[in-house]
């Protein structure tokens, strides 16, 4: 057991002792600086010990109590150290709140910046709920953080998703701020014995069939003012969702110039690329159809980004928002959706996987592979050099299914190989281009003469029937007669 003295060190230049209090275990000792002072009298000059009966009365209650503690723990393993680090530490409080923050920052720091935003929310939301800022541990009790629970309950995944994410920061501190070994207990609740977190409620499927897709990409966007409106970024992210096997509006987001080569699209899911062995890789290919809408929005800085949403918009965060804003005002504004019942960018993600799967015969495995998911072959993708070209296939009956049918059979189409780019064709090859309106056929030529692909969409955008409204996509498919080739592109009528 340790023993303790009220004693003094060094006398300071004004002529006062600071008192401290030595700590002596196991021959060792160390001392604990208080905030008393004595003068020469307040001393026994032989053996530096304080006689001072003020500072005495207050520091023997003081030692009093350190005695106490010390009784109730197990020292005899412990270092003089461990025992001044305990008596220091032993029963202050910690603050909660600081801890949540740090305990972001590291996972920012980690690259978890998606996931520790959710767990910013979480905490922030606690405190709202307290009433405060500085949330200390030993207010966490199970009364309070069921009486949180409750004021969640009328969310959808918040009242599962928040206090989760509360629970891991809590765990963690109790790692980092309890030694069981040694008996120093800083935090000393755990409330989550007696707590039982919600399920959140199960998501509506969010797809929509081939004629509500194809009546969306049709639709006469909204007259704007603004030079870049929402209406036209919406519908042609929501095009690149569609076209690239669903990716999601982040990924698009932070495509990079160097990934992007020969049409091919490759890039790390950001959802998940920390918690995989293969860092969540894909690669996609460009079906034609997209292919202006991807050159639209090219970025001709010396940005490292392919696309030029940096200049536009400060984060993801304002990209997304923007993208869903702009959606929604073509569901409500043109297609007479009702309000809150609209879509967003996530709807065509849940779109592709749904008439690749119904609709192109694919397999739940092949739906997962073209959606980037983790799956029971992860080990295999850290040995495997990937063959990504059977979403690139899948992806492209998706395509054909929406845009070039106006009916549900299971059409698909094959992979194409070409010998050499689909552009350069000869006047005397016969080529045959048919442009599509919401699935059907609007207009279609077929003749010799042409030079390159934009003559061909000239002729056919001089054929637009006057029925079909301005500011509207149409899709457009040229094939090469004579190599048995054929690409699709899109343009908008003016």
């Amino acid at each position: 057991m340790a023993t303790f003295r009220i004693t003094v060190q060094k006398q300071r230049a004004d002529g006062y002792w600071p008192v401290y209090i030595r700590v002596i275990h196991h021959r060792d000792s160390l001392f604990i600086k208080t905030d008393k002072m004595v003068d020469n009298k307040g001393i026994v000059k032989s053996t530096k010990e304080v006689k001072d009966p003020f500072v005495r009365k207050s520091l023997d209650t003081l030692v009093a109590d350190y005695v106490d503690r010390l009784n109730k723990v197990d020292t005899s393993s412990w270092t003089v150290q461990e025992v001044v680090r305990f008596l220091k530490q032993g029963t202050s409080d910690v603050c909660f709140s600081d801890y949540a923050r740090q305990y972001q920052a590291k996972m920012i720091r980690e690259g978890h910046a998606r996931n520790a935003r959710t767990y910013e929310l979480a905490y922030q939301h606690l405190e709202r709920f307290a009433g405060t800022n500085k949330m200390m541990f030993s207010h966490l009790t199970s009364s309070f953080i069921n009486s949180w629970i409750s004021s969640l309950s009328n969310t959808a995944r918040a009242k599962e998703q928040y206090p989760v994410c509360v629970r891991q920061i809590f765990k963690q501190a109790l790692i980092e701020f309890n030694d069981y070994d040694t008996g120093l207990i800083r935090i000393t609740t755990n409330p989550w014995a007696k707590v039982k977190i919600p399920k959140s409620d199960t998501p509506q499927k969010r797809a929509i069939t081939m004629e509500e897709c194809r009546a969306f990409f049709a639709a006469q966007l909204p007259e704007s003012d603004r030079k870049y409106p929402l209406s036209e970024l919406g519908r042609d992210v929501a095009m690149m969702v569609l076209c690239l096997a669903g990716i999601n509006t982040v990924d698009i987001f932070f495509l990079e110039k160097k990934k992007y080569s020969n049409g091919i699209i490759c890039y790390e899911r950001r959802k998940t690329r920390a918690a995989r062995s293969d860092n969540a890789y894909f690669e996609i290919r460009v079906p034609g159809i997209l292919q202006p809408i991807i050159d639209k929005y090219l970025d001709d800085s010396d940005s490292p980004y392919l696309f030029n949403f940096h200049k536009r918009l400060s984060s993801y965060d304002s990209f997304n928002a923007n993208v869903n804003i702009g959606i929604r005002q073509i569901c409500e504004k043109v297609l007479g959706i009702e309000h809150g019942k609209g879509y967003s960018a996530y709807t065509f993600r849940h779109t592709w996987a749904t008439v690749a799967q119904n609709e192109c015969g694919a397999s739940l495995s092949e739906v997962d592979f073209g959606l980037n998911h983790s799956h029971h072959t992860k080990l295999a993708r850290t040995y495997v050099k990937i063959d990504f070209t059977p979403a690139w296939v899948l992806n492209e009956k998706v395509v054909e299914k929406i845009f070039f049918t106006d009916d549900k059979s299971k059409n698909t189409i094959q992979q194409k190989e070409e010998e050499e780019p689909f552009e350069r064709f000869s006047f005397k090859q016969l080529i045959k281009g048919t442009m599509y309106f919401r699935g059907k056929v609007v207009a279609t030529v077929e003749d010799i003469g042409f030079n390159n692909v934009e003559e061909v969409i000239d002729k056919l955008m001089s054929m637009i029937p006057e029925t079909i409204p301005s500011r509207t996509m149409v899709q457009i498919r040229i094939e090469n007669k004579d190599k048995v080739q054929s690409q699709d592109y899109s343009r908008m009528i003016k």
